[in-house]
């Protein structure tokens, strides 16, 4: 599918096939999609938990008050972030280089993070949030639906998965075939209401 297909006709289903399965290839391929995104320093902090176990996925919806797609979907992926991966061997995030630049964006990458532990979140939702992204168009360009999600409780959420305590969820994403189409889309705002050229308009 066309990269701005995919864009166009993403939307964000509730209802999905609860018989269909998809197979470890497909799932293989949406998650080394995902890994291409982009993150910070290279330090590709996010971590992706994968949800395939009904009696699991069941759990998950009751955590999401009551959710249904999330036990219907063939997958669910709960996007989480190591806080501390600035300080975890960094030299691997750049093995492909020379030690010298190397060393240098290492010294760079600790100093940007050491005791700044809100950067530190900061860098992780973003990196999560563009991870969902590539995860959603992936998934579409393969023919599936998707629907990303905050609306769940967090903290039981991570006791359910064993989240270490220096990993924080930034968002689930659940996966499937469409059983129902989205309503049309309820209005987006013009261009000439979020788009600025050059800076801010002048009141």
């Amino acid at each position: 599918m066309d990269t701005f297909e995919a864009i166009k006709s993403r939307r964000s289903i509730k209802s999905f096939d609860i018989h269909h399965k998809m197979t470890a290839d497909e799932i293989n391929k949406i998650l080394e999609s995902a890994i291409l995104s982009p993150t910070s320093y290279n330090i590709q902090n996010w971590r992706f938990v994968t949800v395939t176990d009904q009696t699991l996925k069941h759990k998950l919806s009751e955590l999401s008050h009551g959710q249904r797609h999330v036990s219907e979907a063939s997958l669910v992926i709960i996007l989480c972030a190591d806080l501390n991966s600035w300080d975890r061997e960094p030299q691997r995030y750049w093995r492909n280089i020379p030690e010298e630049p190397r060393n240098s964006l290492v010294d760079s990458l600790r100093s940007s993070y050491r005791g700044k532990p809100q950067q530190q979140r900061d860098e992780a939702m973003r990196s999560c949030g563009m991870a969902a992204q590539t995860i959603m168009l992936a998934a579409k360009s393969m023919g599936y639906d998707t629907c990303p999600m905050k609306g769940f409780d967090y903290e039981a959420v991570g006791q359910l998965i064993g989240l270490p305590e220096d990993h924080v969820i930034s968002m689930m994403v659940v996966v499937g075939k469409a059983a129902k189409q989205a309503s049309p889309r309820g209005g987006q705002l013009a261009l000439s209401e979020v788009v600025f050229e050059n800076k801010f308009s002048q009141v």
